[in-house]
């Protein structure tokens, strides 16, 4: 049985579904949240790192590789207020 009334007291009570399936939604974030606030993500994150000077190396590249094609709408982007060529 569906609830009655208007979107907003659907999600109050938790029963929209498909793409607004919203104790989805919060058990996801609930499960972020306790993954960040338990220092496992710094531990991955360091663990991500290269692992040598060589891999070092080739994710700059890749990096500056990447940012050459940018418009630049994120800061530091393009350094020196070079803009990208089209």
């Amino acid at each position: 049985m569906a609830t009655k009334g208007t979107p907003a007291d659907k999600a109050k009570s938790g029963t929209v579904q498909g793409e607004g399936d919203y104790v989805a939604g919060r058990n996801f974030d609930d499960a972020q949240r306790d993954f960040v606030e338990s220092g496992k993500a710094q531990e991955r994150a360091g663990a991500a790192g290269p692992k040598d000077g060589a891999e070092a190396a080739d994710m700059a590249q890749a990096e500056q590789k990447g940012k050459a094609r940018s418009k630049g709408e994120a800061p530091g982007d393009l350094k020196g207020g070079k803009k990208a060529q089209r």
